[in-house]
């Protein structure tokens, strides 16, 4: 044991130098072990075990610690005070994290795409979180582009990457204006974006009316993707919503109008009874290809609140949790340059944790696919021998 390595392999065995008789542990003489053995005997973690990162990743805060490069990181943005309806997103990342105690490397394969994101090319570190404010909304929104243009523009661990690649635990909707600024920076241009979600979140600010109007009101859950787009940060005619099943404002389709002046092709929830799984993925990757860069920002809400209630807005009528995965798994030749899980409010969520287990299985999906995707990348796309899924066509 710990501790007693040399001695505990000298001594406790039968027949060894104490003459076969077993020398209790505390009574050996105390011998330091090598740092590697202390590796291989307390490095590991069990589901229930160790300090709460993401599937058990090693924890650096990577916002002060530029010299510790990554490929993939899991960044948390505790924010939810752009909200319209209940706050609470803001415990989402911390949520997430404890909902993915079962993921970890040494049982990380995914047998739908034949790799383990843990243990492939990828470095994956758990970066932490943007210590937003919660007090003032236009220092939040600063606070939060600066995280992204900082780590955005790291050098990543691997040559399959120009850039490193951030997956965002929220955290309300509205983190996505800031990741797309930070994107757009980065990459020198707009960026397609895969919005899963009940709501259209490409509102006009004005169809939020108040008696007090302001500027900084703007910048709400439900209206940063209008801002981006007016912002010129959305590649306007690649971008998809998927599982829309909101209501409206007024007595028209004015919402729309705005929506398609903003070059979003609409899918809404009932879509998937007539063209089911599939024809889901089919229009999405018929609409954004897999070499435009994209932004996927997945509201939890896109899921029936009866499966998922922990959440700020829920909409009834919403999608399963196996289809929403089925259709993660079928778009993974997408070129994902960053991604977000939303809206996790776990105050209201089950006893089961059911809304932030879903959400750590969404960001383990769009992990597998990043990763995936770089060894597409260098030629070498893993098999799925006898598998089912996406990644063997002859199956069912």
């Amino acid at each position: 044991m710990a501790g007693y390595g040399v001695a505990g392999h000298q001594h406790g065995h039968h027949g060894g130098a104490d003459g076969g008789k077993h020398v209790p542990l505390h009574e050996r003489e105390y011998i330091q072990d090598p740092v590697e053995e202390l590796e291989r005997k307390w490095s590991f973690e069990w589901g229930f075990s160790g300090v709460n990162s993401f599937a058990h990743l090693e924890h650096v805060k990577c916002l002060t610690k530029p010299d510790s490069t990554f490929d993939i990181g899991i960044i948390g943005v505790p924010f939810d005070t752009a909200v319209s309806y209940r706050p609470g997103a803001r415990f989402g990342p911390r949520a997430i994290r404890a909902a993915s105690a079962r993921q970890n490397s040494f049982r990380g394969f995914n047998a739908r795409a034949g790799i383990n994101p843990y243990l492939s090319w990828a470095k994956i570190l758990d970066c932490g979180d943007v210590p937003v404010t919660p007090f003032d909304n236009f220092v939040a929104l600063e606070q939060m582009t600066s995280s992204y243009l900082e780590l955005g523009h790291r050098s990543p661990l691997s040559s399959l990457s120009s850039r490193p690649k951030l997956i965002s635990l929220g955290g309300d909707h509205s983190i996505a204006l800031a990741a797309l600024r930070g994107l757009h920076k980065v990459y020198g241009g707009p960026i397609a974006v895969l919005h899963f979600d009940a709501h259209l979140d490409t509102w006009h600010p004005a169809k939020y009316p108040s008696p007090w109007p302001s500027e900084q009101a703007q910048f709400n859950h439900g209206s940063m993707f209008w801002m981006a787009s007016n912002e010129g940060l959305i590649l306007n005619g690649s971008s998809v919503h998927a599982g829309l099943r909101t209501r409206l404002s007024g007595v028209d389709w004015a919402d729309y109008e705005d929506d398609d002046s903003q070059g979003f092709l609409r899918i809404s929830s009932d879509d998937i009874d007539d063209i089911g799984p599939k024809g889901v993925i089919d229009a999405i990757m018929s609409r954004m290809g897999t070499e435009v860069p994209v932004y996927l920002s997945l509201d939890i809400d896109v899921l029936d609140p009866g499966l998922a209630p922990g959440t700020g807005t829920p909409e009834a009528g919403g999608w399963t949790s196996r289809e929403l995965i089925r259709i993660l798994r079928g778009i993974e030749g997408l070129n994902l340059v960053g991604a977000d899980i939303v809206e996790v409010a776990p105050a209201y969520d089950g006893v089961g944790e059911q809304t932030a287990l879903a959400g750590a299985q969404v960001a383990y999906e769009i992990l597998t696919s990043m990763v995936k995707r770089g060894l597409k990348d260098m030629g070498k796309v893993a098999e799925v021998p006898g598998g089912k899924g996406e990644g063997n066509k002859d199956e069912l």
